[in-house]
């Protein structure tokens, strides 16, 4: 009997190993099928499953708390599984170089509690070569099993959108792949039970490792291009937005804007291609220059911000300037990689403190990872300056006359507005008679 078949006679589990924005999902939608034991480190984060809460707001409350997944973090646990899902993340480190320290440490876990017979699929994106070259010698040392021989590996690199309602893991296509035919037929087998748009199998690990690092590169270029028209156009006292709403009338234009790239996929992942391609000897033409023009996205937004002020006669550093938002995309707490950190360091350069709002990123989180105190939105108020940097749908549903009495009583053409996300129309922004700035 397959170990496909023994998940779905309960006779065997699945472990889910990392439950953040993209294990946890897979793990509540394997748990309708067959028996899921979801494990994560932080403890923390597991009683906030248990209690019933999504902190994540990926599937919601009702959804954890009706979940059959047996949360731990408890390690031993594992123990009871057999076949593995790793979906832990992987970023990069200050000078671009990829993290592979949680994907390690994963492989470390589940090396001391696999048995023979299991299969482990890794989820996390990696460059070409790092799952069968650097996880699976961890894992045979740590268990002392041979891979191939003892157990199989695959690759099926994760899509979940954070934040999208509609593209959800049931219904994205997903990439599959294993180390040969029968791991391949197996893991199929087992996404086939939750992914309703069906799988597609590649023919190695590789090749599955290269699809994810290459799809997101692929939008950050696309996006880096947007960006950096929209800093000539800037020059030129050009709409940026006006220009793509002209070009998306023409039945093959891409549909990109320009914007903030950051989070946990588009702003880390072609680091992941050019660091191996670097170390294959060739240094990267396209996708390293793509990265830069995206890197410098805050800087430029900030700078736009102070230029305005300026010509609006404010003392900049005396501004008080108010931002909406926090997260690195809208309607998502997620605050990973935050572009708009980046603005606050560099209004941070010219004595500026802003006051930063968003409802939906975690007040401990921004805490920790950028020391920012979030604010509650009673607090947008005698602004001389306010950016909106995230299209959260509470911001987008602020009528202007709402905007308008966040600033502090002044001449309207003493108000200025940065539209970030060009969420407000150029008529509009003109009737008000804003000093405004859209990106």
């Amino acid at each position: 009997m397959s170990l496909y078949e023994k998940l779905v006679r309960r006779e065997e589990r699945l472990a889910l190993v990392g439950l953040g924005y993209v294990g946890m999902p897979i793990a509540i939608a394997f748990a309708k099928k067959i028996d899921v034991i979801g494990y994560d480190l932080n403890a923390r984060k597991v009683e906030l499953y248990r209690s019933g809460k999504d902190p994540t707001n990926e599937v919601g409350d009702k959804a954890i708390a009706e979940s059959t997944v047996y949360f731990t973090s408890d390690e031993q646990d594992l123990d009871r599984a057999k076949f593995f899902i790793v979906a832990v993340p992987t970023p990069v480190n200050q000078d671009k170089t990829p993290d592979l320290d949680p994907v390690i440490g994963a492989s470390v876990t589940v090396g001391r509690h696999i048995q023979k017979g299991s299969i482990v699929v890794f989820e996390s994106t990696v460059y070409p070569g790092v799952t069968e070259d650097l996880c699976v010698p961890v894992i045979e040392r740590e268990s002392g099993l041979v891979c191939g021989r003892d157990f199989k590996i695959g690759y099926s690199p994760e899509r979940i959108n954070p934040g999208d309602k509609v593209h959800r893991l049931e219904n994205i296509r997903k990439i599959v792949s294993g180390m040969d035919d029968e791991s391949l037929e197996e893991i199929r087998n087992v996404y086939n039970l939750v992914i309703e748009a069906g799988t597609v199998p590649v023919s190695n690990i590789k090749t599955a490792e290269a699809i994810k690092v290459v799809e997101n590169s692929q939008r950050d270029i696309n996006i880096a291009f947007m960006n950096e028209l929209a800093m000539v156009f800037d020059r030129l006292g050009i709409d940026t937005n006006e220009v793509v709403d002209g070009m998306n009338t023409k039945w093959n234009a891409l549909g990109f804007r320009p914007g903030l790239v950051g989070g946990h996929c588009i702003g880390v992942d072609p680091y992941y291609f050019t660091y191996e391609a670097e170390k294959l000897g060739y240094h990267s033409q396209i996708v390293l220059s793509g990265r830069k023009v995206n890197d410098a996205m805050g800087k430029f937004v900030a700078d736009a911000a102070i230029k305005k002020m300026i010509l609006a006669g404010k003392t900049v550093r005396e501004a008080r300037v108010v931002i909406l938002g926090l997260t690195f995309k809208e309607n998502c707490p997620d605050t990973r990689n935050s572009k708009v950190d980046d603005i606050i360091r560099r209004l941070n350069e010219y004595g500026i403190r802003p006051i930063v709002i968003d409802p939906y990123a975690s007040g401990e989180d921004a805490r920790r990872d950028y020391g920012i105190e979030l604010h509650d939105i009673s607090d947008a108020k005698d602004a001389d300056c306010i950016i909106v940097a995230v299209a959260h749908d509470c911001f987008r549903e602020l009528s202007m006359d709402r905007i308008n009495g966040m600033f502090r009583d002044c001449p309207q053409n003493e108000k200025v507005l940065i539209d970030v996300k060009g969420l407000y129309p150029v008529r509009t922004l003109k009737e008000y008679g804003f000093a405004y700035w859209r990106l």
